[in-house]
């Protein structure tokens, strides 16, 4: 195995790297990244401009299908192990090239191009060979990820997705499987703490694959794996304490799994759902409980169907059964698991994450998601008068997803698309965050995902077509029927507020002519309903005399009594214009 060499990125170095990262440049700040893994080549260009850097645009994306890691262990007749032959030397060096045309012609400055590899490249003999060949052809230099460093990366990538994250993170490649825990909330140099107690094992999901295909290598690789991951788990708690009590006393820990192997596991627990079809197709933000995640068994098997599955390529396929051997030795592993989540970020989003400064870094990334701009009038000022109404017109008790930024989020899109129909609206906003242009971005999980489509169809009146109505059902199914009551409610508040203010107030609800146009006030109640069965909202609608012209103000009322109906709650909202 050659020995380690300049092109190693350890911990002590990597701050080189990611200082060409400019927060107060006025011009767009493109990167293009080449991830190099055992078992395919990802290459990106991404635009970290202001003010939307933190949510790391993808603007290009390609993957070669070269697996380094057969490459070495390719069984031709003039083949020598761990080392790269010719025909694949040169088809890599081809294919860098291509990518370092593509960024030129995206206008990726030459010094915002990165290049690294992984387990394939670290083990190969004759790497100095391939990296000289890479350079010769395309004027890239490739830098080897050592073992703590490719943690590091892929766990910043997973953990870019989310606002704070607690727990354990792994990555499934195809070489190898990593291994750390991440706390953001204890403060600075939580990322470097967690690179320097990353493990990494000699179990990706294409070397695992191999040991598995013979009888007398599949035992022992087996009892090798599960060792070295209880070995690795019981190190990770001896130095957190924190995760030590997360598995004795509290209800678990939570999991965080990148990689592509990871990714295909979780693409089977979404293919094997009861709700079908799985309303949301990336498995980015995918959540399970752990008691559904340990049942690997059942996920072997589901492996045998002939049809295809959404997320698995043939190849993914093949490996599965070895990507369920790491399942399985993960939970004979740890004894509590809480939840796992999977993450579409990896180590490519990690290396752009730690390029951010580290107050942006650790920034919320949901008001910076798409929406509508009203050019200067949208200023920070009024869009926070906005969500300060629709707080108010909440009774204090609903569900804490619907937090400050999301409710900026909403603000932001109320009088989007007034022009058209609300027909039209309705299903736009119901797919907009789940296939449109927020699909995917940071700080969406699938949870997040389905509440932003329920409330601002709502707040279009839900008018869906039969296309779309098995979509909203399932989504609603997703979340459950008490988020979803609460979806319809405060959708059917910003539908409310559009009606009686239709257009975009400029000078914002804090002042100026809108200030008191319409006020909302809203308690819990019981009693409702003609029976008085029912528990509820209580709603009071303060709508001003100056803006009651050529409203239907009963109608107003009769759009809340929708809310709520067909969840089988007993819940119901009684709203009265005052």
């Amino acid at each position: 195995m050659a020995a380690e060499t300049d092109n190693v990125i350890t911990i002590h170095n990597f701050a080189s790297k990611m200082s060409t990262f400019d927060p107060n440049s006025t011009g767009k700040q493109l990167y293009g990244l080449v991830d190099m893994g055992s078992n395919g080549i990802r290459f990106s260009i991404s635009d970290l401009s202001e003010p939307r850097s933190r949510l790391l645009d993808c603007m290009y994306k390609e993957r070669a299908g070269i697996s380094l890691y057969d490459a070495l262990h390719e069984s031709a007749p003039d083949s020598k192990a761990f080392h790269f032959s010719q025909k694949t030397i040169t088809q890599v060096a081809k294919t860098l090239s291509r990518f370092k045309r593509i960024c030129d012609s995206h206008g990726v400055a030459g010094k915002n191009i990165s290049v690294f590899a992984t387990e394939a490249m670290r083990t190969a003999e004759n790497r100095d060979e391939m990296l000289d060949a890479i350079h010769k052809e395309s004027g890239l230099v490739v830098d080897i990820l050592s073992p703590e460093m490719e943690s590091l990366f892929g766990a910043m990538g997973a953990r870019s997705g989310f606002n704070q994250v607690d727990g354990l993170f792994m990555d499934l490649g195809g070489g190898s499987v990593q291994m750390t825990y991440v706390d953001s909330s204890t403060g600075a140099g939580y990322d470097v703490l967690a690179a320097q107690a990353a493990k990494s094992l000699p179990f990706g999901a294409a070397k695992l694959t191999a040991a598995l295909s013979t009888r007398s290598t599949a035992a022992e690789a087996k009892v090798e794996l599960q060792g070295r991951m209880k070995q690795t788990f019981e190190g990770m708690k001896s130095q957190f304490p924190k995760l030590k009590e997360q598995i004795e006393k509290d209800g678990g820990v939570s999991i965080y799994f990148c990689g592509g192997g990871f990714r295909g596991y979780g693409s089977m627990l979404m293919h094997t759902e009861t709700i079908q079809p799985y309303p949301i197709p990336a498995i980015g933000g995918y959540s399970v409980s752990g008691d559904r995640f340990v049942k690997w068994k059942q996920m072997l098997k589901a492996n045998d169907y002939d049809g295809k599955i959404y997320g698995m390529s043939k190849r993914r396929r093949e490996q599965f059964p070895a990507i369920v051997e790491v399942v399985h030795a993960l939970v004979e592993a740890v004894p509590k698991i809480k939840q796992v989540t999977f993450c579409s970020g990896g180590n490519r989003e990690g290396v752009l994450y730690m390029k951010l400064p580290t107050k942006m870094r650790e920034s919320n990334p949901l008001p910076m998601l798409p929406g509508v701009t009203y050019g200067a009038i949208a200023d920070d000022a009024t869009i926070a008068s906005v969500v300060e109404r629709l707080s108010l017109a909440l009774p204090g008790s609903q569900p804490s997803v619907f937090s400050p930024e999301l409710l900026d989020h909403i603000a932001r899109n109320i009088w989007v698309h007034t022009g058209d129909s609300d027909d039209a609206n309705s299903a736009r906003s119901l797919h907009h965050p789940i296939s449109g242009s927020l699909a995917g971005l940071p700080g969406l999980t699938h949870q997040i995902q389905a509440v932003l489509a329920l409330t601002m169809c709502a707040r279009w009146g839900a008018d869906l077509g039969p296309v779309d109505r098995p979509l909203q059902n399932n989504l609603k199914e997703l979340i459950g029927a008490e988020l979803s009551f609460w979806c319809e409610f405060i959708g059917t508040i910003a539908r409310a507020m559009a009606i009686v203010i239709p257009d975009f107030p400029r000078e914002g609800l804090s002042s100026g002519p809108d200030r008191d146009a319409v006020l909302f006030k809203s308690d819990v109640a019981h009693g409702l309903g003609k029976k008085g069965h029912k528990s509820g909202i209580k709603l009071q609608i303060a709508v001003a005399k100056q803006s009651q012209e050529g409203i239907d103000l009963g109608k107003l009322e009769d759009m809340f009594s929708k809310v709520g109906k067909g969840l089988h709650l007993g819940w119901t909202v009684e709203a009265e214009v005052v």
